[in-house]
């Protein structure tokens, strides 16, 4: 339950069917468990997809790993620790190149790297729950630990396997590099003494600062790197862009909200943008992807928006990063900000820019926002960039954002990429962690403190069985409690009709 008194509520919809498979095209090869959130709080999100969770809209599915034909691991980056690769470095200077002078690569780097598929395929004809559960009667929520049938210990919150976060570098404006003159420009002003100049220079520094700190700016803040240290991702991507670039780029985070003005306000252009990017890149028919599809898979999350003391001024929730060039939307990065990291949802760009490879920009853009969050929220250290499958080679890409590491499918602990794909080279699937004699430290041990919501009263499941004499649901609530875990399904509530 989140500090506000909130609770999070799901339907289980079990999955022991196959279905078509988005990688591999297996027309029943995806198999997956799938539960429908009416509700949920951004750490319980947190906790489910630190368990191999992931959400499509509303739609939170979990694949079956052992049996699925293209097993999906959970990957995360370590942001603070990041430094771009040699593809990266050239992906940033290409941008800027097109920024600065306007020059438009002609191939294309981002061949296969479209992404994902947008969701567990099954899910698309999975339809909204009739009811609506969210009321409930606090006055009959019965205490877990004072239930006859349970167990009165108060269970700990899951501690996930992690370095420690480093702390991040000092800011530091970019360096520009003047351009050679062709003499007097009488339409500029007349030259100013160096001493002038470096004043004006610092002056400018301490109001650019301010106007960091009083608004809520995505936009990268150079981090400070000494002679002898390789430049921080922040530099690259501010790197040699002029005070007067022909194309400007401005990076707007909009909370995902109708009752906001900024995403109310770009709603059509940036779902148009959604259709046109999925009928030009993933062949879709326009059917399969106008605004209702938009709004139900980009636009309607379950997270509820939150803040905290020790939280990032942005608050955490669901959001749109929207890339804006001159004046109109080119890219949308859809993301969730939770305790512990960004989570990559999705992300659909103008086709006219695709030589741009605006998937790889866009994700160095995120890593370094990431960074910047960090700064206000410490524990706020990771990148998570969905699944990595590496049976699937043109989904290899996210393995080249090191440091990163592979969730165990067995113990859900983190193993560093490295480790782990030379055991993947041998087996599609694969127990990721070394360690034999570790286990699920969340394993299901107790099914009659999970907790249920029926007829708006929440309930440990030991008390709704009584009250339920003859129900036959039991082997579908251990499913789910063993799926989540015993720290999830003691705070999420199961909705039982």
């Amino acid at each position: 339950m989140a500090a506000g008194g909130s609770y999070s509520i799901v339907e289980y919809f079990g999955g022991d069917g196959g279905y078509r498979c988005g990688y591999c095209k297996h027309e029943n090869g995806n198999f997956s468990h799938g539960m429908w959130s009416h509700t949920m709080t951004v750490q319980d999100y947190q906790d489910l997809i630190d368990r191999g969770w992931r959400r499509s809209g509303k739609y939170v599915y979990k694949p079956l790993m052992n049996k699925t034909c293209c097993p999906q691991y959970t990957i995360r980056c370590h942001a603070l620790n990041f430094h771009p690769s040699k593809t990266h470095k050239k992906t940033l200077k290409k941008v800027n190149r097109f920024l600065s002078k306007g020059e438009m690569p002609v191939e294309r780097h981002d061949e296969g790297l479209e992404g994902e598929p947008m969701d567990s395929a099954h899910e698309a004809g999975v339809q909204p729950p009739c009811q609506d559960p969210l009321k409930i009667d606090h006055s009959e929520v019965q205490d877990i630990s004072t239930s006859p049938d349970t167990d009165t210990t108060n269970s700990t919150a899951p501690t996930t396997p992690r370095e420690d976060a480093v702390p991040a570098p000092a800011e530091k404006t970019p360096n520009v590099t003047p351009k050679s003159g062709k003499g007097a420009d009488p339409s500029r002003p007349l030259c100013q003494k160096a001493k002038d100049m470096r004043k004006e220079r610092r002056l400018q520094k301490e109001q650019q600062k301010q106007q960091e700190a009083e608004s809520s700016s995505v936009n990268p803040v150079p981090s400070k790197s000494s002679s002898n240290q390789p430049k921080s991702l922040e530099e690259f991507i501010t790197e040699s862009l002029p005070n007067d670039p022909l194309h400007r780029l401005e990076v707007r985070l909009v909370p995902v909200s109708f009752e906001d003005p900024d995403f109310l306000a770009s709603y059509e252009h940036s779902a148009a943008l959604y259709t046109r990017y999925q009928t030009t890149v993933h062949g879709d028919s326009p059917y399969e992807c106008g605004e209702s599809e938009f709004k139900r898979f980009l636009c309607d999350s379950p997270l509820e928006a939150e803040t905290a003391p020790d939280g990032p001024d942005v608050g955490y929730g669901s959001f749109h990063q929207q890339y804006w060039l001159d004046g109109r939307i080119v890219a949308v990065g859809v993301l969730d900000i939770l305790p512990s990291c960004v989570s990559s949802v999705y992300l659909y760009y103008h086709p006219e820019f695709s030589s741009l490879s605006l998937g790889t920009y866009s994700a160095l853009r995120e890593i370094a926002f990431t960074r910047q969050l960090q700064q206000q929220s410490p524990k706020l250290a990771y990148y998570y960039l969905g699944f990595y499958v590496h049976s699937c080679p043109k989904m290899r890409y996210k393995g080249q954002y090191r440091p990163s590491d592979l969730l165990c499918p067995e113990t859900y602990t983190w193993v560093s990429i490295e480790r782990c794909i030379p055991r993947l080279e041998i087996s599609a699937y694969s127990r990721l962690s070394e360690n034999a004699q570790g286990g699920d430290a969340c394993a299901l041990k107790e099914l009659g403190r999970v907790l249920v919501l029926h007829r708006r009263t929440v309930m440990p499941y030991a008390a709704y069985a009584r009250k339920r004499k003859g129900s036959n649901d039991e082997k579908e609530v251990e499913q789910y409690a063993s799926l989540v875990g015993q720290t999830c399904a003691e705070k999420i509530l199961l909705y039982r009709a």
